[in-house]
């Protein structure tokens, strides 16, 4: 993945187009002559290429092609200049070395790591080193006035790759609250906000005065409701049904009428991209003041929001009238997902206050709606049954539990709601805008799934592509009882869904047209949509242009920026995981294996807590054999736990569930 910036470079850019952070080598390109303005647009001249920069073991570095017309480009060890492996670079093609296309880097324009996070540790020869949490080599790192050597054992450090300076000590490995830090500072996730950001939040209004939005359409008395998770705080949608016309009503947040293009809010914003969620606490992609008050669609209260009206045909349940507009909302009620649930069991014979039965008057039979689009969805898109763990810590963040998140009724009633706001806001692009794609599988990747699950007497023989032999696995593994397991391998050999300017669909859900328009608090992505379906209703060609001369690189920070915030996430689960098992060490569990490779194993212990994977010596062990093992060895600061096979349990695949 290249960086926005080189994105830029590539299909060209206005001054005025470029963030903050990369002015600076915009300056330097033009002052060295690497790039040329030609029809209002600043591009690479044709002898340079910007890219991601590889380096093999002999320290040979590579730019890759990108296209087809191009070749990879060899950069010589001499040639590198201060690059490093995964930094973002552009090189000047150079005479061809024994007919190799080669370049040199003329100018780093991102660099891949500013900095790393290190611990010191003593090895097993008993020698005192410092190692990197993320590659697990050796390192370097100064302090000013203090010798290393005598921190404690398992310290662990912020340090500038350039300087090897020590830039903040995060605490000790012994300590369960460096686990947040870590887990941030590995994949750039902030948690402070920036002054002027916090600044601007603080400036902007408390209150929704109607009368200062006179253009926008008022419905404060539609009777929308909100329903969301126990512990949410910030309400990005509210719905309303219309049951006499088959009109459904998804209001969003307006968060661009409050966010400006190039504000401090909207800079860091995009710095961020996501909200990030762990399960003490969230690290939001906007200041609290907006994403949890003035934002956020709290119940009694009017709210400025951009809305999607979607008139259903009765019959097929298709869209026959699909429009977007800015309004005025006042939610009348806030519902968690288990109220809905005992709603849509009990049909609301709980219910005793007038406006909240005009909203249950609505919901059921909108709920008996999204049951059918479900069933609908289904026929062309998957449904994969891979389970969520949840965890609950402590205030020491010491793990207490865990538990596994299902789709209940309730979920599937505002995802489905969901999922025909962001299918209609994608529809009004033709091929080029901001789609949320997920490309479909390469049959060689299902059939390689396939082979391997033939160890354990899973077989399809009858199929035509990749769809009709994902479904054909399915069915089999559901006969077989083991439906959860293989759909979490079904989802390995899948591509993962992305952001892109050019609409290639998406697999998974079974849609020709989808993109993310219902969470702009939390999403940046939803953000550019907003303001892209905005620019297109106010005909404002300036920023229609500007948007759509950006949307690739937008798109690639956007994607590369979910998947950080992702890891995190992860990353955190498995710190805390590793911290109960090495409370467990000697004790003896029941496993199932699901993975296997050729000299080792994987295998998820069955217990109270969920989630936990261990790493284990293959043994004859074959995928989802039932197992004793032992935990034996865990690594804190990779979060890596080693388990002892004991011996085999039942081998009747059915009883791993």
């Amino acid at each position: 993945m290249s960086s926005p910036f080189a994105i830029q470079l590539t299909n060209g850019l206005k001054e005025s187009d470029l963030e903050i952070e990369d002015k600076n080598n915009f300056q330097t390109l033009k002052q060295l002559g690497v790039i040329e303005e030609i029809d209002g647009l600043w591009r690479l001249k044709s002898l340079y290429r910007v890219g991601r920069l590889y380096i093999n073991k002999d320290g040979k570095g590579f730019v890759e092609a990108s296209s087809e017309q191009q070749r990879d480009l060899l950069v010589e060890p001499d040639d590198l200049g201060d690059a490093n492996y995964g930094d973002i670079v552009v090189v000047k093609r150079i005479i061809a070395r024994r007919g190799r296309a080669s370049a040199k880097v003329v100018l780093v324009i991102k660099k891949a790591h500013i900095y790393n996070i290190l611990y010191t540790n003593i090895n097993e020869a008993g020698e005192f080193e410092i190692l990197n949490i993320k590659t697990t080599l050796p390192s370097n790192a100064i302090m000013d006035g203090v010798d290393i050597k005598t921190l404690k054992i398992g310290t662990v450090l912020k340090v500038d790759t350039q300087t090897d300076k020590v830039l903040e000590v995060f605490g000790h490995l012994g300590d369960p609250k460096v686990d947040e830090k870590i887990s941030l500072a590995l994949y750039n996730r902030a948690d402070e906000f920036e002054f002027d950001s916090m600044q601007q939040a603080k400036e902007v209004e408390q209150y929704v005065n109607a009368e200062e939005h006179q253009n926008r359409t008022d419905l404060r008395e539609l009777d929308f409701c909100t329903i969301d998770p126990v512990t949410a705080k910030d309400f990005d949608d509210a719905i309303y049904f219309d049951t006499k016309s088959y009109t459904l009503f998804v209001a969003i947040a307006d968060v661009s009428h409050y966010v400006d293009y190039f504000s401090p809010i909207d800079n860091e914003a995009k710095r961020r991209g996501f909200t990030t969620y762990l399960p003490h606490k969230s690290f939001p992609m906007l200041p609290r003041v907006l994403s949890e008050n003035i934002c956020s669609l709290k119940p009694h209260e009017d709210r400025l929001a951009f809305v999607a009206k979607i008139e259903l045909d009765r019959d097929t349940l298709l869209p026959l009238k699909e429009e977007f507009f800015e309004a005025i909302i006042h939610s009348k009620r806030r519902f968690n997902y288990n109220e809905v649930d005992k709603i849509i069991q009990n049909s609301g014979a709980d219910i005793t206050k007038e406006h909240e039965k005009r909203i249950i008057d609505y919901l059921l039979p909108l709920y008996s709606i999204t049951k059918k689009l479900r069933a609908k969805r289904l026929k062309n898109g998957f449904d994969f049954r891979s389970e969520e763990i949840k965890l609950t810590i402590d205030e020491e963040h010491k793990l207490l539990s865990t538990q596994v998140e299902t789709g209940t009724p309730s979920h599937s009633l505002i995802e489905e709601c969901m999922l025909l706001a962001n299918q209609a806001s994608a529809k009004r692009f033709d091929d080029y805008g901001i789609f949320r794609i997920h490309q479909p599988p390469q049959l060689s990747k299902l059939e390689e799934l396939l082979e391997e699950l033939a160890t354990i007497g899973l077989f399809v023989s009858n199929y035509e592509d990749s769809p009709s032999l994902i479904r054909a696995i399915q069915k089999e593994a559901e006969s077989m009882g083991i439906e959860s397991e293989v759909d979490e391998m079904i989802i390995k050999s899948l591509k993962q869904a992305t952001y892109s300017a050019h609409n290639e669909g998406h697999f998974g859900l079974g849609f020709s047209h989808y993109s993310h328009f219902t969470s702009p608090i939390r999403r940046y992505s939803d953000l550019i949509l907003h303001r892209l379906i905005k620019a297109q209703l106010k005909d404002d060609k300036q920023q229609k242009e500007y948007l759509l001369r950006n949307i690739e690189p937008l798109c690639a920070r956007v994607s590369e920026l979910e998947r950080e915030s992702t890891k995190a996430e992860w990353d955190f689960r498995d710190r805390k995981l590793a911290r109960w098992a090495d409370t467990q060490r000697g004790k003896e569990f029941e496993a199932h294996i699901v993975e296997i490779t050729e000299d080792s194993a994987k295998a998820v212990l069955d217990g109270d807590i969920k989630g936990v994977v261990v790493n284990l010596r293959r043994d004859n062990l074959m995928l989802f054999d039932k197992i004793r093992v032992s935990i034996s060895e865990v690594n804190i600061a990779l979060a890596h736990i080693e388990a002892k096979f004991i011996n085999k349990l039942d081998s009747d695949i059915t009883d791993i569930r």
